[in-house]
């Protein structure tokens, strides 16, 4: 940062010119099926009674008549039965061919007719665009066989002798777009396959979901037969499956329907990528003669603050870039337990060097943090603006598109499912969101989280058109006053006047069960909120949180749950940004007896069972529950919200365990190979902790956490996450320092709500200590990723953002009708894209420009109008007009 002074009795203008410099100043308990991480599976249909998708995308199939039957089988047990009949057959949603980076087809069938022209599937757009297999042969063509055709004429296949009746056989059909292949595997041996394809995936299945057609049975072409055939466990990838992965899947067959969760750490994702001797030269680094060694200080029981990157020393004088060190990381901090000398030696990628660093160890300090300096400036006092040459500038081409589609939403979707779990009528003509908040998925009411900040984001931001701030504040209201009326229900008597349950720490078991459980069907969904206790507010009952704290793990049977405290971060956040923008108190008074909820819960659960919920995959994961009860501390003063938030500290990456021996606090990474954005929100929540409470250990997690995942586990677009080692696109990379080596998944990487965490981790941090490098990240991951995320035309969005070669990116949700997390976290960041571009000294007397962005601040408590005029990046200058009185600060990261 560049600091100026700006002063002058009556400043009525100031130009200032900036020139721009961007400077660079697994999880144990995994669902890894048969070594294939859950984000590239699309859907699995077991058939072992019901047309249910047992993936966490609840894509259930529909049978098209009565003839679609379920018979005992002496290998799988139950299986399905199609009779080659006219309505005997299967459809899927057309869902399932969104979002994906290429197409694997996996399952079992048993023959029971050598009819040609019998299809397994068809899936497409018609019977033009379409991806098929027959497995008796199909228009006088012999054998099993595996088509593409498109609608330019295109069209391959692959061959493979025809398999035989009354025996099972298992199918595999893995479309590769990277590779340009179509490969058919019959009991996981390659029988045929097709190269140098020219296909994409929307040539055979169109750009609209409503478009495609998914049979399983049936042909597009009315003359083809039905298939008569026994199928058990049909599965549907988003990815190319391996060689190895469909052996896994043929041999782990035998196993139960669970079989093949692995520990993330022990398991390595089949190699696709080039490989290089560990000492061949690479690009740059062929010049390369010597990298020096390095002198770092640390204090006892914290290990050293490691440089990723050091300068090297290059053939005849030439100035070439910093060199990347892999250092060894420890998972604990023996080394550095009393004062002394130690030498830690690093490797250079492609080279011998082996650098070291010589770490003198001096005796522990007083732990100190900095103190809280900048504060933000509300979403109302900066407006976006076209850029130097009058364009719409990027930011403004996301906002429009968010903030457009945002006004059409119907909050009663969004309600929906909190009405469904409190058994209450639905208003007329209100539908169901689909994804992760539909009927059947233990998520719900997720999106209604995200739904609440981003109309409340929406609100605060729309001053520019007056008419679609009115379109908003009846959203909030309305969302608002259902969710407090839900929420009145929860613990109190009924309206026929029944027995209830007003202590939350004694919630009984549902009307006719015989234990909690997650069943959300209407037949088997409870509905007594009176015994539910005082507060309540979900959109499904409070089984779940109570399922967790007896040791339920992540899945999708009744006795299985989805991250119940995940959801519930999102609601109480949206409705905490809800009250913070409109002063709604009813909106604060629900998330309070929300919270109340959680106190009496959660405040009686001993120390080592909250480890161990923080600590199981996905099923404990929390968002940042941590940050929400702090914030309500924060705003209500309410000394047990402090207390809950506290209770979210995730011990063991925080702290190493309840001796706090180690773990984050003293540099200790432990979060590797764990799943990225189930922990990043909790280390947002521990700087909000740091803020509320003061204590230093708060402030060094997030620090340090922060430094290691930007230099250790981030890609080069700023995003994190896409494990090949653990086998799980949304985890860490099992060793700091190695994306080559053990990242980029097949499944993809940067997943987007990572990203959106990681900024705001960065932005909070940066209030407390004006670093350029957080800013630099900051714009490095906002323009790479989070821009880059939105579809040209509509507000779709990423999931994943992939950097392997071949791949491209996949957009969902243009109408937000169905939300995945990364939908979620999108219509957040693209209604307050202007939330740091500026920020102020806490007393009023500085002002930040972080980024260089078209926009006009109006800074309301000094009266005073900054306008910026850039078209960067596209140009790499800038110019700030001041207009106002007054003496100030003026600090420009340049």
């Amino acid at each position: 940062m560049r600091r100026f002074r700006i002063s002058g009795k009556v400043l009525l203008l100031l130009t200032i010119l900036v020139n721009v410099y961007v400077l660079s100043s697994a999880q144990s308990g995994d669902q890894i099926l048969d070594g294939i991480g859950e984000t590239g599976m699309v859907a699995r249909y077991i058939f072992n009674g019901d047309l249910k998708d047992w993936s966490r995308n609840n894509l259930h199939g529909e049978a098209a008549g009565s003839d679609v039957k379920f018979v005992n089988d002496n290998r799988f047990g139950k299986v399905l039965s199609l009779s080659g009949e006219s309505n005997a057959y299967l459809t899927i949603p057309a869902d399932a061919l969104t979002d994906l980076e290429s197409l694997s087809i996996s399952g079992w069938i048993m023959l029971r007719s050598q009819q040609p022209g019998q299809h397994l599937f068809d899936f497409g757009k018609d019977g033009v665009q379409h991806l098929y297999f027959t497995p008796a042969g199909n228009n006088g063509q012999e054998g099993t066989r595996a088509y593409l055709a498109s609608s330019k004429e295109r069209f391959a296949s692959t061959a493979a002798p025809v398999t035989g009746l009354n025996k099972w056989v298992h199918i595999a059909i893995v479309f590769d777009v990277a590779s340009k292949s179509l490969t058919t595997y019959i009991d996981s041996k390659p029988a045929g396959e097709a190269k140098n394809l020219s296909f994409e995936l929307t040539d055979i299945f169109g750009l609209q979901t409503d478009e495609q057609k998914l049979y399983i049975g049936k042909s597009f072409n009315a003359g083809d037969p039905n298939l008569n055939a026994l199928i058990h466990d049909f599965r549907i990838y988003r990815v190319p499956l391996s060689s190895r992965q469909v052996a896994g899947i043929f041999g782990n067959a035998k196993g139960s329907i669970n079989e093949g969760s692995v520990n993330t750490r022990r398991k390595k994702e089949e190699d696709v990528l080039p490989k290089f001797a560990a000492d061949e030269k690479q690009l740059y680094n062929t010049w390369l003669t010597r990298v020096p060694d390095v002198k770092v200080e640390t204090e006892t029981g914290n290990l050293p603050r490691l440089p990723a990157y050091l300068d090297g020393i290059y053939k005849n004088g030439f100035k070439g870039p910093k060199i990347r060190v892999i250092w060894p990381a420890a998972i604990d901090n023996a080394s550095v337990s009393k004062e002394g000398k130690d030498t830690i030696t690093g490797r250079v990628a492609g080279t011998k060097f082996q650098p070291r660093a010589f770490v003198t160890i001096r005796a522990l300090k007083k732990t100190t943090a900095p103190s809280l300096k900048l504060s933000v400036f509300k979403l109302e006092e900066v407006t976006l603006k076209n850029d130097l040459h009058d364009h719409e500038s990027k930011f403004i081409e996301n906002r429009n598109k968010f903030v457009n589609t945002l006004a059409k939403t119907d909050p009663n979707s969004f309600l929906y499912m909190f009405r469904h779990a409190f058994g209450q009528k639905q208003p007329e003509g209100a539908k169901p969101l689909g994804v992760w908040d539909s009927k059947d998925t233990k998520l719900r009411g997720h999106a209604t989280g995200h739904y609440l900040t981003a109309i409340a984001q929406a609100y605060a931001g729309t001053g520019y058109d007056k008419s679609l701030q009115v379109v908003f504040a009846k959203k909030m209201d309305t969302m608002v006053n259902a969710l407090h009326e839900l929420a009145a229900l929860s613990g109190k008597p009924s309206s026929t006047g029944n027995e209830f349950v007003a202590d939350p720490a004694k919630v009984p078991i549902g009307p006719g069960k015989t234990t909690y459980d997650s069943d959300l069907s209407d037949e088997g969904i409870r509905t007594d909120y009176q015994n539910w206790g005082v507060g309540y507010i979900s959109a499904y009952p409070p089984d779940q949180f109570i399922m967790l704290e007896k040791g339920a793990k992540y899945g999708g049977q009744k006795n299985s749950i989805w991250a119940p405290y995940y959801t519930l971060h999102k609601i109480m956040a949206g409705l905490m940004d809800v009250y913070e923008v409109s002063k709604n108190q009813k909106a604060l008074d629900v998330a309070s007896g929300m919270g109340d909820w959680v106190y009496a819960r959660l405040s009686k659960v001993p120390t080592d069972t909250l480890i161990k919920m923080w600590n199981t995959y996905i099923a404990g994961e929390f968002g940042g529950m941590n940050e929400a009860m702090a914030r309500l501390y924060r705003l209500t003063g309410k000394a047990d919200y402090l207390k809950t938030a506290q209770l979210f500290d995730n011990i063991r990456v925080f702290y190493g365990d309840t001796t706090h021996v180690h773990g984050l606090a003293k540099n200790v990474d432990l979060f590797r190979g764990l799943h990225a954005n189930q922990h990043i929100p909790q280390i947002v929540g521990s700087i909000e902790m740091y803020r509320v409470s003061g204590n230093p250990e708060y402030y060094k997690i997030a620090d340090n956490f922060w430094y290691k995942a930007v230099n250790d586990y981030s890609y080069s677009i700023g995003g994190i996450a896409g494990a090949r080692n653990p086998a799980n696109a949304e985890c860490f990379i099992a060793q700091p320092g190695t994306i080559y080596e053990n990242g980029f998944s097949s499944g993809g990487q940067n997943e987007t709500c990572g990203t959106y965490n990681m900024l705001k981790l960065t932005s909070d941090l940066f209030l407390f200590d004006q670093k350029p490098e957080y800013m630099d990240y900051y714009e490095r991951a906002l323009y790479n990723h989070i821009l880059a995320s939105v579809a040209e035309k509509t507000p779709a969005n990423t999931y994943h953002v992939p950097l392997r070669p071949g791949s491209v990116k996949q957009f969902g949700n243009a109408e937000m009708t169905g939300f995945t997390c990364c939908n979620g976290t999108a219509i957040e960041s693209s209604t307050k894209l202007q939330n740091s571009i500026y920020f102020k000294s806490a007393d009023d007397q500085a002002l930040y420009v972080n980024l260089f962005v078209p926009s006009t601040l109006q800074w309301t408590k000094r009266n005073i109008t900054i306008e910026q005029t850039t078209s960067f990046p596209n140009e790499d200058n800038a110019k700030l007009t001041v207009k106002g009185n007054g003496k100030f600060d003026l600090n420009v990261r340049v």
